[in-house]
């Protein structure tokens, strides 16, 4: 029998062990027949060196004459060397024998594991025909296969012979070879192509995936998309292809700014469609990817900028802040996120220079830097300014809460500080600013107690917005008492959410109730309820069922409500739920994580219902056309 030959480059990925095999599996015809002779290697190796050294005597014969002396001849070595190379390849045979049958085991072994993929049986081949010669080649073929590399190796590809990680998903190239992505989605598509397909629909769980976030974010999908929408999605789809937006509207501007900020790709490049010579405003949302020059080339190109934003301001530094006050003249509203790289010093610097102009600071983040003595330097700096929020800023302390109280003419106030301040230098403060406030936020003021409660109320009677959160020392009765008889308008935003008592192992709460329960609940929408647009009282668990009821129970209506967010009241059930529908006709968004009792919600039209148990089938259901009158007549045991 022939025997073919098998070269290492024909098989480069065959590890050693399989490639050895091979050669052996090849080279049995040979081995069988030195065995089936008493041939050994070792013979062989002995007769080859014999023949050299005779080779070299003779050599030494001819150059010295017939007088040289001939090897001494020993019939009794002569006898133990042939007995040594008799039991020599007599081992050798042996050995030879056991590594062929382990060949033969293995060969076998593919063979079978080769006839049995998919299930079919394989073609008989006749007796000396050419199929039987190609075995050993199919053999070969089904190593190299098992062979190949795994998960987490490295491999080059068989179309561009790129570098690339072999994962569980990675295809087979024309050869046989593995080919890295991009390469296999093109022969991927070539292959739908050349065969008349149509090209696959996204799975329905990505659609459903892109509705759940849609959803969460307050948008109850129905009907078709606006052309303005359409445009914004497309020019925020190639943003790496647009050269500049031209004169745009600011409202799209802006949601176009906030699109680019999510989808992260705000840039050096991308930052210049949003910054004109005739911009007074420029509102970065994500300038992580901002570095100084960045900044100064936004001062550069609109030199008559009056409103900055810049969020995420990572990169912002004293020398960004010192050109922007050579180079901008009308600066009256700035807001920073994460300016950490910016010293008191230059902070007490842009109060001076913008102080008597600037209406609006507002401040997030600060850690490094914004002490107490840059608050006073603010207070003295800014006495006409409006808007003020400063929020985590760490190395505040009490005393900017009493050098605040010098802001009399504020408007909007919000507070989020790393220390708790005495009750007392709160109430100062609302004493001091209240009369002008819109908006007040405290957040975070675990302290704050009755007292300070009484003080928004005689001081505070202009109020649109309200914020008072995680808090757990104000009483039940001091929040009835605050929207009881108050003087100020009904609110329009209210978040009392984490105000409760925070002993778990009392569910029902003291006796005397601590947060907003429902005495205080009562007396909120009864002051408030005909204005109201936003309302959060999550985690107000001391809430009643009765309490919900009466307040959204029949004949009671909500004009202007649009979102509620019942988060973790123990108390909700689905009947309160469909009383919401029902008095709330404008609402679009109801929130209820943890609320375990609300079930079997038919959801109507316009309106998204968030953290709802199996809420999965009420999202389907919205944009059906299906009206409150008859979603609530569909739902069962709701008291509808």
């Amino acid at each position: 029998m022939e025997t073919a030959s098998v070269d290492r480059k024909h098989y480069p990925l065959l590890k050693p062990p399989t490639y050895d095999l091979i050669m052996a599996s090849r080279q049995s015809a040979l081995t069988d027949f030195l065995s089936s002779h008493n041939i050994s290697a070792q013979q062989i190796r002995d007769d080859y060196e014999r023949r050299v050294r005779e080779a070299a005597q003779s050599e030494n014969a001819g150059e010295g004459g017939s007088n040289a002396p001939a090897p001494p001849s020993d019939p009794d070595a002569e006898a133990a060397a042939a007995l040594a190379a008799a039991d020599a390849a007599d081992a050798a045979a042996e050995k030879t024998r056991k590594r062929k049958r382990k060949e033969e085991a293995a060969i076998e072994k593919i063979k079978k594991a080769k006839g049995s993929k998919g299930g079919k049986k394989q073609k008989k081949k006749a007796p000396g025909s050419d199929d039987e010669d190609d075995d050993d080649f199919d053999i070969l073929d089904v190593m190299y296969t098992k062979a190949a590399p795994l998960p987490g190796q490295f491999e080059n590809c068989e179309v561009c012979s790129k570098r690339f990680t072999v994962t569980p998903y990675s295809k087979t190239g024309p050869e046989g070879g593995l080919v890295c992505t991009p390469c296999g989605k093109e022969l991927a598509k070539d292959g739908d192509a050349a065969a008349g397909k149509k090209t696959r629909k996204p799975p329905a769980g990505r659609k459903r995936r892109q509705v759940e976030s849609e959803r969460l974010n307050g948008v109850a999908v129905g009907g078709a998309k606006t052309l303005q929408q359409l445009c914004i999605e497309k020019v925020a789809q190639y943003h790496e292809d647009v050269d500049e937006l031209g004169e745009l509207p600011e409202p799209v501007m802006l949601r176009l700014a906030e699109i680019f900020a999510k989808k992260r790709v705000l840039n050096p490049k991308t930052v210049k469609l949003f910054v004109r010579p005739d911009s007074d405003a420029v509102c970065i949302h994500d300038a992580a990817y901002l570095e100084v020059e960045d900044y100064k080339g936004i001062f550069a190109v609109a030199p008559g900028l009056k409103k900055l934003v810049l969020r995420n301001a990572c990169q912002l530094k004293d020398e960004v802040i010192e050109y922007m006050m050579e180079k901008c003249d009308y600066i009256n509203f700035i807001q920073f996120y994460a300016g950490n790289l910016v010293s008191d010093e230059m902070w007490c610097r842009l109060f001076q220079r913008y102080g008597k102009q600037l209406r609006a600071v507002k401040l997030s983040w600060l850690d490094a830097a914004f002490t107490d003595d840059t608050v006073q330097e603010l207070v003295k700096s800014c006495p006409d300014l409006i808007r003020l929020k400063l929020k985590l800023c760490r190395k505040l302390t009490e005393e900017s809460i009493v050098a605040l109280a010098g802001l009399t003419n504020l408007e909007r106030l919000s507070l989020q500080t790393g220390v708790q301040p005495s009750c007392e230098a709160v109430v100062n403060l609302v004493k001091s600013v209240g009369t002008n406030l819109r908006t007040l936020s405290f957040e975070d003021f675990l302290d704050i107690d009755d007292t300070v409660l009484a003080q928004i109320k005689e001081s505070c009677s202009k109020l649109e917005k309200f914020r008072l959160s995680m808090n757990d020392v104000a009483t039940d009765a001091a929040y009835a008492n605050l929207f009881t008889n108050w003087k100020n308008p009904p609110l329009t935003f209210v978040d009392l959410s984490g105000t409760r008592d925070v002993d778990n192992n009392n569910p029902k709460g003291p006796e005397e109730a601590i947060g907003l329960a429902s005495a205080g609940f009562k007396a909120l929408m009864e002051h408030s309820g005909s204005a109201i647009r936003t309302l959060d009282i999550a985690s107000c668990r001391h809430i009643s069922l009765e309490a919900f009821l009466d307040v959204f129970g029949s004949g009671k209506t909500y004009p202007n409500l649009e979102s509620i967010n019942f988060s973790f009241c123990s108390s909700m059930d689905t009947s309160v739920v469909a009383s919401v529908f029902r008095s709330c006709p404008s609402i679009n968004k109801v929130i209820a994580f943890g609320c375990f009792d609300v079930t079997d919600v038919v959801v109507p039209r316009g309106i998204a219902l968030i953290g709802v148990p199996k809420a999965q089938d009420a999202i389907e259901q919205i944009g059906t056309g299906i009206d409150v009158a008859e979603a609530l007549g569909r739902m069962v045991d709701v008291g509808a």
